[in-house]
């Protein structure tokens, strides 16, 4: 059995996730607090053996978030970002309750504060509501306590904003839209610790496209590495059949 055939595919296979997973971080570098994926090699036992008996070694990949924060940035009144490892919790369409670090929200019709999909965002008591007739300025503190200016010159409290941190944020599951899934209850949820909430900043996401276009740049070359690898094995093996055809 030619094992060097199997590592070149699998080394593509592998090569060949490490562009989609860029493609991926690409399309996600401009949603705010976005997490990047990584992606890691290793060698695993492929169940052959080669010359000798010599176990052989097939090449695999790892996809990982990357929960490094992203650059906050100067935004409007109703932005706000999380510093510290917590996470906006948010109601989907759906009841299913999700995290996001995208804090660009606004009031619908109904008062309700919610993100720019429409998913309401959720304070210690439920949805966070105002009273819609009233256009006076919302304030949040760093600690999450969410007030609003009344019509008497007075402040009205409406809660605080849920925040919630994980023990093992890398088994949260990407929802799409800025929003992550905390499917896994490994990945325990917990309520914010020492995570801060800052008024009129976005937290940008943590991928760089330079870096990510650099990234695509190498694991272009190495798939075509692999796929020329795979070309000369085969030429090889048909030179063989071909040969040993011709002595009989």
């Amino acid at each position: 059995m030619d094992v060097s055939l199997y590592q070149s595919a699998a080394a593509m296979n592998a090569t060949e996730r490490w562009q989609d997973m860029i493609a991926e971080n690409l399309t996600s570098a401009s949603v705010p607090g976005m997490r990047k994926q990584d992606i890691t090699f290793s060698d695993v036992a492929a169940g052959v053996t080669g010359a000798g008996g010599a176990s052989c070694l097939i090449p695999t990949a790892t996809t990982t978030l990357n929960f490094q924060p992203g650059e906050l940035r100067a935004g409007g009144p109703m932005d706000f970002a999380v510093e510290g490892k917590g996470f906006f919790t948010v109601q989907l369409s759906n009841g299913q309750q999700a995290y996001t670090r995208d804090g660009e929200f606004r009031l619908n019709a109904q008062g309700q504060l919610v993100t720019k999909s429409g998913a309401l965002v959720m304070g210690d008591g439920g949805p966070l509501q105002f009273d819609p007739a009233n256009p006076g300025p919302i304030s949040v503190s760093a600690s999450g306590e969410v007030s609003q200016a009344n019509l008497s010159g007075g402040t009205d409290q409406k809660g605080k904003l849920q925040i919630t941190e994980f023990k093992k944020p890398q088994l949260l599951t990407v929802a799409g839209g800025g929003n992550f899934l905390a499917t896994n209850p490994a990945a325990q949820p917990t309520t914010a610790g020492d995570s801060k909430v800052r008024q009129g900043f976005t937290e940008a996401a943590n991928s760089s496209p330079t870096m990510e276009m650099a990234g695509l740049i190498t694991a272009m070359r190495m798939f075509e590495t692999n796929q020329k690898v795979m070309q000369m094995q085969s030429d090889r093996m048909s030179r063989v059949i071909t040969d040993l055809g011709g002595a009989n």
